[in-house]
């Protein structure tokens, strides 16, 4: 694996630590204040991940068909894993959860598809539009759900936080429908034709 390839492996060793630490952190003895800041920091690292193993790939002229597949594959483990957190800390909606889910399990199979005649499909325009409204939908979740854990009370602004991580989510949701529509629609340009 190439430098680039283990910074994109770092998201799949990181995101299962953020669970149990949402999860089960407070209950095995771990202050609040010290959860919130630890996943904080585990958000950034996660996304700041994302962002880094792309530009070192370019620079050190390391761009391959695996990490063309295998980047995409990273992200949407983290971002599950966080997004499985916040519908469970009842931030996220559920159903929102579910379009995500069946965008990505539709676009792994068009992937696989592909692959099986050595054909790789990389990130599409839309698809990075769509992480960037899925990382801000996530940040804006974990920053609500760590103000009670740090000692600060939303108080009065509680109804518009609430909103306004409500309009990311629905955004993301649109966002992925339509993002699944430009895939299927890559997938069929890149489809042999004796295979339609």
């Amino acid at each position: 694996m190439s430098y680039a390839d283990r910074l994109t492996a770092s998201r799949l060793f990181l995101a299962p630590f953020f669970f149990l630490l949402f999860m089960w952190g407070e209950a095995v003895g771990i202050p609040s204040a010290i959860v919130a800041i630890a996943l904080v920091i585990l958000f950034a690292v996660i996304e700041l991940s994302d962002l880094f193993d792309g530009m070192v790939a370019r620079n050190s002229g390391t761009v391959s068909s695996f990490g063309k597949v295998f980047d995409p594959f990273a992200d949407v483990f983290a971002r599950i894993t966080y997004f499985v957190c916040f519908a469970w800390a009842a931030i996220m909606p559920l159903w929102v959860l579910l379009i995500v889910l069946y965008r990505e399990f539709g676009i792994l199979f068009l992937r696989m598809m592909l692959a099986q005649r050595g054909i790789a499909m990389g990130a599409r325009p839309g698809g990075k539009a769509k992480a960037v409204v899925y990382m801000t939908a996530g940040a804006l979740s974990l920053l609500y759900w760590s103000l009670p854990k740090i000692g600060l009370n939303p108080g009065s602004i509680d109804p518009i936080l609430r909103g306004i991580i409500f309009a990311f989510y629905l955004a993301a949701a649109i966002l992925s429908v339509a993002s699944f529509i430009d895939y299927w629609i890559q997938f069929r340009k890149l489809l042999p034709a004796s295979s339609r």
